[in-house]
């Protein structure tokens, strides 16, 4: 359920959805689900810094920290490239990407002050600011989706955090962005999008547990 292990599903699905008529390209893989609450000492020992994903490869080779790992499987496994080939294109991802992790503190923050009965007029509109900005990035590149007329790595990096809009009561701050809602309409036919997509009740379900600190949250709804 975790937000930043989705994108490294979402590659993995969309490599597999490119393999399916080359058996070549299709990703051999087996998921090891972890207590997030109550991390396994043998976890450290794959990532020092105990944060999901981690990728272990035939080899043995360790991978971790969600926009490493995706761009490794973009690299690593054949099928169309999901990062831009031009330098510049590359660039303005990875700078927008880290735009975008600035929003997502503030959106986990907005829940947890709902959850606790506080006032949260001006975090929701702090984040109403920021989608605006994404609004208008869409309208500058006047294109479906941030990496252009196909879905990019971007694209599949901060879609997690739109998917849950619902769950985390954020729905109402995309009224004023048209492109952004045409964005994750989008996003919502994509095969490895669906393929990965998660009920909007069940990661509410998911929330309580986890706020609650219940062992139940670690595979729940998977």
């Amino acid at each position: 359920m975790c937000h930043m292990v989705s994108p490294a599903k979402g590659f993995r699905e969309d490599k597999g959805e490119q393999g399916k008529e080359d058996s070549a390209s299709q990703v051999l893989h087996e998921i090891i689900n972890i207590n997030l609450k109550n991390k396994p000492d043998w976890f450290f020992e794959k990532n020092p810094f105990g944060l999901v994903p981690v990728l272990e490869t035939s080899k043995g080779q360790l991978i971790y920290e969600s926009p490493i790992t995706c761009e490794y499987l973009d690299e690593a496994f054949p099928g169309k490239k999901l990062m831009p080939s031009d330098p510049y294109e590359r660039a303005f991802q990875k700078m927008l990407l880290e735009h975008f992790s600035k929003i997502t503190p503030i959106v986990f923050k907005y829940f947890v002050a709902v959850k606790d009965g506080q006032d949260t007029t001006a975090l929701k509109a702090e984040i109403a600011e920021k989608f605006g900005k994404l609004e208008e990035i869409l309208s500058k590149r006047n294109t479906v989706f941030y990496g252009g007329d196909s879905i990019s790595m971007l694209d599949y990096m901060i879609w997690p955090w739109f998917e849950r809009l619902e769950p985390f009561q954020l729905k109402d701050s995309l009224s004023h962005t048209p492109k952004l809602q045409r964005w994750m309409e989008a996003m919502k036919e994509d095969p490895a999008v669906k393929a990965t997509m998660t009920d909007p009740q069940t990661f509410k379900d998911y929330l309580q547990l986890y706020m609650k600190n219940s062992p139940e949250a670690c595979d729940y709804g998977l």
